[in-house]
């Protein structure tokens, strides 16, 4: 293990509380292996200034590579903090290698899972978003009538297949008599991208229209905060006028899959799976 070099990687964002919120992750998963992990992003990150992360600039896969490659280094692991199998793990990694592997010669780099892989899917997440939305039950004092499984949205199959997965089991961790239900928070126009699912707003609109007092948990299935999830975000806005325009709603948002301890269980097991 010494000569590999580990990455957990995410999608990126130029928000600097979700470069943070990577790093914290990587910490924890370097302590439950025992081995250095380093925090990278595939773009975006970079565009956030060293001074919103305690001086430390983000790292972004083509350039941290390439720094690796420049030092000698030529075994690496990818652990994708990743949903689903999208085309960052299924294009954009292996053509940023393959650029790389012309200027500096054939080098290994083994990819992980993705954090829901198929069919299997992960158990443990079901978990997680049971127990977080457990916990903002118990915030708001009641029960939901409804629990609406929410993610970015992808015009990819394969994502909303991973999606549907772990709503799948959250099912069994729900009281009898909760709906359950899925939203996204952007979908291609068309029909053709009607396998997305249904725009957050609408569904609770639809909810409200379908139960004026409905009491809904959004479970939120985002890792870190950014422009959708965490304070000040989309999904914050949506929820408050949802709840002006319908009165009787009640709308409450879980924490984030980031925040709970057994995400890096998760992690810790597609990094040995590995090794």
């Amino acid at each position: 293990m010494s000569d590999v070099v580990v990455m957990l990687v995410d999608n990126g964002s130029t928000r600097a509380a979700s470069v943070l919120s990577l790093r914290a992750i990587a910490a924890r998963l370097a302590a439950a292996c025992g081995h250095p992990v380093h925090p990278v992003s595939l773009q975006h990150a970079d565009r956030v200034t060293p001074d919103q992360l305690d001086g430390i600039a983000a790292q972004v896969l083509p350039v941290f590579l390439r720094n690796q490659l420049t030092a000698g280094l030529r075994k690496f692991i990818v652990v994708p903090l990743i949903f689903g199998n999208s085309r960052a793990l299924t294009s954009f990694i292996p053509e940023q290698a393959a650029l790389l592997a012309e200027e500096f010669g054939p080098f290994e780099l083994r990819l992980a899972e993705a954090l829901v892989p198929l069919p299997r899917g992960e158990p443990l997440l079901a978990r997680i978003l049971a127990e977080q939305v457990a916990q903002c039950s118990a915030a708001l004092g009641t029960l939901p009538t409804r629990v609406v499984v929410v993610d970015h949205g992808s015009p990819q199959p394969e994502v909303t297949a991973a999606r549907a997965k772990v709503t799948m089991g959250l099912r069994d961790h729900l009281a009898e008599g909760i709906a359950l239900g899925q939203a996204v928070m952007e979908r291609r126009q068309g029909a053709e991208y009607d396998f997305n699912g249904q725009l957050l707003a609408d569904m609770l609109d639809s909810c409200a229209a379908q139960d004026p007092h409905a009491v809904v948990i959004l479970a939120m299935m985002f890792i870190a905060p950014g422009r959708h999830a965490g304070p000040g975000g989309d999904i914050e806005t949506i929820c408050r006028d949802a709840m002006q325009k319908n009165p009787g709603l009640r709308v409450g948002i879980s924490r984030l899959v980031g925040e709970h301890p057994l995400l890096v269980d998760i992690l810790n097991q597609r990094l040995r799976a590995l090794l």
